[in-house]
């Protein structure tokens, strides 16, 4: 996954994707763009890189990745994510894969970090079990589970500079 900062006139962006319904346990959830890896890529950077080209069209030549946040294991996908950080000098020019992205959110992180962002909500995670759990709600998006995890983590390393 990638966690990728731009600027937009004086202030820093960041972008998620909203993944389309489909029959799977991320159907609709806002995520950060990436995605598994192939036998092609030669390391997980790679593979953060190639994926954002793929779902979003992010050039990996304009992406300097400052560094790579923890891996974080997600049991409903039993996937291992690793997530990296990642600095464009200019806003990426997005492309869509409808097939892997419905829409593109691109959420300034003063919002994104600000006091009242982070909030408790209720999500639905399977057959009618609800449970409640730490969300960042921003512009009417809410961004929870593994991503609110790796933000909650982004969040603390930088809290100093907040």
């Amino acid at each position: 996954m990638l966690l990728l900062f731009y600027p937009i006139g004086n202030d820093i962006y960041t972008i998620f994707i909203q993944r389309p319904d489909y029959e799977g346990v991320h159907s609709g959830q806002i995520s950060l763009p990436g995605g598994k890896r192939e036998p092609d890529d030669s390391n997980l950077t790679e593979t953060a890189l190639r994926e954002s080209y793929e779902e979003v069209g992010i050039i990996p030549e304009k992406i300097r990745i400052l560094g790579k946040l923890s891996d974080l294991y997600i049991p409903p996908s039993r996937f291992l994510v690793s997530p990296f950080v990642g600095y464009s000098t200019q806003r990426p020019d997005f492309i869509i894969d409808p097939s892997e992205v419905d829409e593109i959110i691109e959420i300034k992180i003063r919002d994104l970090f600000s006091d009242t962002a982070l909030q408790v909500t209720k999500h639905r995670i399977g057959l009618g079990i609800h449970i409640k759990a730490p969300a960042f709600v921003v512009n009417g998006y809410v961004i929870w589970g593994a991503t609110a995890m790796i933000l909650s983590e982004f969040k603390e390393m930088i809290k100093e500079y907040l």
